[in-house]
């Protein structure tokens, strides 16, 4: 079943032009299905902040067929925002107050652009945690997207991330590792997932502290793991909610960073994301950027259009169906009553019955 249009946000309109199956809240209330309120803490910066929304919106509304969605933005005020932000986020944004009031059956975490070296430094640290801790004693599942993965790799398990000589960034094969998973019932054992990122939590910080891991990458990253009872917490270390330009997009704003002084060094292509002439496109177009800013000439215009219709998505699919199991494990094991995390009959060490 689709996702619900229970306010104005601008995104559940865009979702209907792609395509995507939207419910009016008139239509939804007239069909007796049952209904699951899925939290979205959106951390990202004010550029990306509707399109994550659109990103994990889609996941959820072509993920499964079988509940209503209601799903319910909200953000930490810690973070800083630009006053036309804020106002976008207090006419559309929910308040986390009335949220832990009300409940909800799961929790989508989202990654956040950080300044400080170390998480703790961070502003929204205590105000992240905050949320976090409810959720794991309140919500039935939480999952945490890259940066989410790595805050509570440390402040719940005491497993802090490490700086890596080089951006992961681009597109990267995975394997499935432990295919008894109900999480990955079903997916490709072989896919593809997008990463973006200058730190990693490596295998062993998952396995220190009893975490269950899913997938793995060539280089033999974690991708997907879970808390120890296979279900309360789900961690991504990559962005498998990335839209197929959404690294296109992330390039240019590299370059907008290089040529604006914020970044010594011009930016790298994202690794197995483009062609070999979409590669050599944007390679002359970096020469010619460079030459351009030593001749105190205009910065070229970057040559987008070419390079957009040639782009592949070979992540999605799998995504989807990855979001899919994860909410049809919700469906099954939460109590209609939201503020009742697991069922009478539900082992809360041990949710999905797995085996050791």
């Amino acid at each position: 079943m689709p996702l619900v249009a229970h306010n104005d946000l601008p995104a559940f309109n865009k979702l209907a032009d792609e395509g995507v199956k939207v419910l009016s809240s008139s239509i939804a209330s007239q069909q007796d299905i049952r209904e699951l309120h899925i939290g979205l803490l959106n951390m990202m910066p004010d550029a990306a902040l509707g399109a994550t929304e659109r990103q994990f919106f889609r996941l959820i509304g072509e993920s499964n067929p079988i509940a209503q969605f209601y799903v319910h933005p909200f953000t930490l005020d810690a973070l800083p925002r630009s006053d036309e932000a804020r106002e976008y986020i207090d006419e559309y944004y929910e308040n986390f107050d009335k949220i832990r009031e009300q409940g909800l059956d799961a929790l989508i975490i989202t990654g956040a652009n950080v300044t400080e070296a170390n998480l703790s430094a961070e502003d929204f640290w205590d105000s992240l945690i905050e949320v976090a801790d409810w959720a794991h004693e309140n919500v039935t599942s939480t999952l945490c997207s890259c940066l989410a993965t790595h805050a509570v790799l440390e402040f719940r398990y005491q497993q802090k991330r490490e700086s890596q000589p080089r951006k992961k960034w681009g597109v990267f094969e995975h394997q499935v590792v432990d295919p008894v998973h109900p999480l990955v019932a079903g997916i490709n054992t072989r896919f593809s997932v997008p990463h973006s990122r200058w730190n990693s939590v490596h295998p062993y910080q998952f396995n220190a502290p009893g975490l269950r891991t899913l997938v793995k990458g060539d280089d033999g990253c974690v991708h997907l793991a879970t808390s120890a009872d296979g279900f309360r917490t789900v961690f991504f270390q990559g962005h498998p909610e990335y839209d197929t330009v959404s690294l296109l997009k992330e390039y240019k704003r590299e370059i907008s960073n290089y040529i604006s002084g914020d970044s010594s060094e011009y930016p790298p292509l994202p690794d197995n994301y483009l062609g070999l002439f979409e590669s050599a496109i944007l390679r002359e177009f970096g020469d010619r950027v460079i030459s351009t800013q030593q001749q105190g000439l205009s910065i070229p215009e970057f040559p987008e259009a070419l390079i957009l219709q040639s782009l592949d998505n070979t992540w999605h699919d799998t995504a989807c169906s990855v979001v899919g199991n994860w909410i049809g494990l919700i469906y099954q094991i939460t109590h209609k009553d939201r503020k009742i995390p697991f069922m009478a009959n539900v082992n809360p060490d041990n949710p999905l019955n797995l085996p050791g």
